[in-house]
């Protein structure tokens, strides 16, 4: 096998280097890189076919973010024209779509001033908070959200609302909306976020046993929601191994 290895050079380590930049930066199972070392080609080929060939479904964002800028330019310049509510939350959603949080959250305020009371918006804008790390003012637009409809987008609003609580130092207000949540909720983002606090709480036991749970459900989604919810399955695993060594 080894020794048709000269048909392929360089791109045999071309394949190689390529297969160990995805590795690092997507973070599969740890085995893959001794396949990619040790096997180098043919493993690195073997990775690819495996892991990286999936993952292009992932990469739809980043085409569909090439559309989404135009229709920024295009909302901005309506706005000139009609600033309304709905065009200010058209431009915010746009923006969070983007990442750029300060400038959705900006246009969710002008929305919001602009009389919509939806609790959409208001969700939306606490979304964007979170993405500035901004919890003190993320919180009242989750109470409001959470308040007018607790199942509101499937209890994650809730989930959030009771993670912000637990990060802010607020224990005694997290814990009753994480029980309420955890009993129908079992996303990988709520999973962890109630194991960080239980954590928090020093109450560790029940945060290996919520970890575990959050480890176990990987093994009942499927592939392409694996790889979607890679991020919280290695939260999860390093939860486990702090918890361990304490």
């Amino acid at each position: 096998m080894f020794g048709l290895s000269h048909l392929f050079y360089p791109w045999g380590f071309v394949v190689q280097i390529f297969a160990i930049v995805h590795f690092v930066r997507r973070r599969p199972e740890n085995y893959w890189f001794y396949v990619i070392f040790f096997l180098g080609w043919l493993g690195a080929a073997v990775y690819i076919v495996a892991e990286v060939i999936p993952d292009l479904g992932l990469l739809r964002g980043v085409f569909q973010g090439f559309g989404r800028r135009s229709r920024i330019q295009k909302v901005e310049t309506d706005i000139l024209d009609n600033p309304s509510p709905a065009n200010y939350e058209e431009l915010g959603e746009l923006y969070k779509d983007q990442g750029q949080y300060e400038k959705a959250r900006d246009a969710f305020n002008r929305a919001i001033t602009g009389r919509s009371d939806s609790i959409y918006t208001f969700y939306s804008r606490a979304q964007s908070s979170l993405g500035m790390n901004d919890l003190a003012a993320a919180i009242p637009d989750l109470e409001r959200v959470v308040a007018g409809d607790r199942k509101f987008d499937y209890y994650r609003a809730a989930g959030l609302l009771a993670n912000a609580y637990a990060q802010t130092g607020q224990l005694e207000r997290a814990d009753p909306v994480f029980a309420e949540v955890t009993q129908i909720s079992t996303t990988p983002e709520t999973l962890y976020n109630y194991a960080s606090f239980l954590k928090t709480a020093n109450r560790r036991d029940e945060s290996r046993e919520w970890a575990r749970k959050l480890l176990a459900k990987k093994r009942t989604l499927p592939r392409y929601m694996q790889r979607r919810e890679r991020p919280w399955f290695r939260k999860g695993k390093a939860l486990l191994k702090e918890l361990a060594s304490a």
